[in-house]
């Protein structure tokens, strides 16, 4: 079963404009399957496209602010600083000629050993054809948090 999740900015832009998508739905509802993390500066990077997000999405300011307040809430956003150099290092030589920005990611993918969570097919592709495999696409996570969902909902 899958449990952590390091979730990727591009996700969360996603859920943000259309928060009744397969996306959007999996990260309010799926903070009671998984953990979800991310690097600290995710809310900058968020933040700064604020202005295209409520345009694209036809949202005010204030049901901007609510929708990624209902998203961030589930997700763990962890200081830098508290990840080791060596993951680091790894992740970097990873990404350094796939798209080194995305290094945070795979950094904190490395350091709570789970799952990469992008819809960035250019890092999915470059990190797998390097033998990295802790990647997981929306499908395979929607077909397991359903699964896992129901799961849960026979338990009670």
């Amino acid at each position: 079963m899958i449990e952590k999740i390091v979730v990727d900015s591009n996700i969360i832009f996603s859920g943000l404009l259309n928060i009744n998508s397969k996306i959007g739905q999996i990260l309010i509802n799926g903070p009671m399957i998984y953990k979800f993390y991310a690097p600290e500066y995710v809310k900058s990077e968020i933040l700064e496209h604020s202005d295209k997000i409520k345009q694209l999405s036809h949202q005010s300011d204030i049901e901007f602010v609510e929708t990624f307040e209902l998203i961030m809430r589930g997700i763990r956003v962890l200081n830098q600083t508290l990840i080791d150099k060596r993951f680091y290092l790894f992740s970097f030589n990873l990404c350094k000629d796939i798209d080194p920005d995305d290094t945070d990611f795979v950094a904190v993918t490395e350091f709570v050993k789970g799952q990469l969570w992008t819809g960035d097919k250019k890092l999915s592709k470059g990190l797998k054809s390097k033998g990295y495999e802790r990647i997981i696409s929306t499908e395979e996570l929607f077909l397991d948090f359903i699964k896992s969902s129901n799961l849960k909902r026979k338990k009670l």
